[in-house]
């Protein structure tokens, strides 16, 4: 114990003496939450949505002050006048405007005579974040304009009600839990795997294998010393992303504890995991060039930016066995849905045998000689 001790207490000076290096680590992390948090999942705004109006009845009125009420309460889209179809659709094509509503001649009579009255809507679905949101908002306008304006007495059709469980969440708390587990990968990665590479090929471990430390204490050792490091950016990412993302709930004696064991138990996959992949590597340009590539296969599989649900089948299965899923799922039922340690055993039992597992093959694999 001792021996596995002073093997972590020399790891983490190490790690203190170089603050960049802990900076780096924690800082891209949250750049990430920030930026992306902001920069994805909000409600589009003023975007261009041309109309041509190519019956001038009134009906084709109400639709253009269907539109004018959109522009001024909801501002999804700010409606731009074309004299023709053709102007418009060469405008779209342009991307000068997003999309546009075309209203046919002759509209306004089949309205009132009820032959099926249609007016078409021309988006660019190059973009299909832009065209589902105005597909939907013409979706509204149409619909409403379909409703009767005395309603019957006897109410025949179905209506839906939403129920919503939780408060309205941000793109960025949305994307909090991914943060966290992706700054304790950054740190496992950068101050784990790429130093344990750097150390080696400095000669620094042939030190360690002329004492009489054995291959299980030297690889408990490094572990150890790695996932202090990984729990230390979990907690100071766990607190500042929550107070950046305006999540309360970290306070509350429950899921402080649920929170603290999360963070525990994936420093402690993530570690074992990188020390796994890099326990025969040699060369230091490894952990270095391998960096991207693992961030995208086990970041963006997890479910932290999309859903799992909407991945096909082979993404699925990564998505089955990766460490950063069940950190991502666990993080985000503890801090966006308030539950117990209950809803995730689970979880929290995956990380716990990954992380034996792959310890138990990292020891034999690990070489205790030059």
């Amino acid at each position: 114990m001792n021996r596995m001790l002073a093997i972590v207490e020399r790891e983490l000076r190490k790690f203190f003496r170089s603050p960049a290096l802990m900076l780096v680590s924690m800082i891209f992390p949250l750049v990430q939450l920030i930026v992306l948090g902001n920069a994805f999942g909000g409600k589009i705004k003023d975007a261009k949505l041309g109309l041509v109006d190519e019956d001038g009845g009134p009906q084709a009125l109400k639709i253009r002050e269907a539109f004018d009420s959109v522009r001024s309460n909801l501002r999804t889209f700010q409606p731009v006048y074309y004299n023709n179809e053709r102007q418009a659709v060469e405008a779209v094509r342009n991307g000068k405007i997003q999309g546009a509503v075309i209203i046919p001649p002759q509209y306004s009579r089949r309205v009132y005579e009820k032959q099926q009255p249609q007016i078409a809507l021309v988006v660019d679905n190059s973009d299909n974040f832009m065209t589902s949101t105005l597909e939907s908002e013409v979706s509204d306008i149409t619909a409403a304009l379909n409703n009767p304006t005395v309603e019957p007495r006897m109410l025949e059709q179905v209506v839906l009600q939403i129920v919503e469980l939780y408060p309205y969440i941000e793109y960025m708390k949305y994307l909090l839990p991914g943060s966290i587990a992706l700054a304790m990968f950054v740190s496992v990665m950068i101050g784990g795997g790429m130093l344990y590479i750097d150390d080696k090929a400095r000669g620094v471990h042939e030190g360690y294998l002329v004492t009489p430390i054995t291959k299980a204490e030297l690889v408990f050792g490094l572990n150890a010393a790695g996932a202090i490091k990984a729990v230390m950016t979990g907690v100071v990412i766990t607190l500042v992303g929550s107070l950046l993302a305006g999540v309360g709930t970290i306070f509350h004696p429950a899921t402080m504890l649920g929170l603290a064991i999360m963070i525990l138990l994936t420093s402690l996959a993530f570690n074992a995991m990188m020390f796994l992949l890099m326990v025969r590597v040699e060369d230091p340009l490894v952990p270095r060039a391998t960096f991207g590539i693992l961030n995208t296969l086990l970041f963006f599989p997890s479910g932290s930016v999309y859903p799992v649900q909407a991945f096909p089948g082979w993404l699925r299965v990564i998505s089955q066995v990766d460490p950063f899923t069940f950190a991502v799922h666990g993080f985000k039922s503890l801090l966006l849905k308030e539950t117990s340690l209950v809803a995730i055993w689970q979880d929290l039992a995956y990380l716990a045998v990954f992380a034996v597992v792959a310890l138990a093959i990292a020891v034999p694999l690990f070489k205790r000689t030059l």
